[in-house]
């Protein structure tokens, strides 16, 4: 399984940026999909995570400013994020998790979004 993220820039604060990452490879159910942030310092923490049967969880610091989303058909998860602050600048990262057994982690590489205040 592939991850191929894309979509981030510059936006300032109160803006808002689409983010998009394209899972290819040979996919099985259950799974979890899910979007991680790293900022500068900080440790890689979770943002949003999405179920194959479309349960969605978010971080407390999404606060109802970003919604997780996925086209199945395509197997293409974005997130949407809406009123952007200074502190949501990081580098996304898109993860795939196969439930199985056995467990396996599939990561893409990061997109940058950065914030101007």
């Amino acid at each position: 399984v592939q991850l191929q993220a894309s979509g981030g820039g510059l936006v300032q604060a109160g803006g808002s940026l689409r983010i998009s990452c394209v899972v290819t490879g040979s996919i099985r159910s259950p799974y979890i999909r899910a979007w991680y942030r790293r900022s500068p310092g900080k440790q890689r923490e979770l943002v949003a995570r999405i179920s194959n049967d479309g349960r969605e969880v978010y971080a407390e610091f999404v606060e109802g400013r970003f919604t997780i989303s996925e086209d199945t058909a395509k197997n293409v998860l974005f997130l949407q994020m809406n009123a952007l602050t200074a502190e949501d600048t990081a580098e996304y990262s898109c993860a795939h998790h196969e439930l199985g057994p056995p467990l396996r982690m599939y990561w893409g590489q990061g997109t940058q979004v950065t914030v101007s205040s």
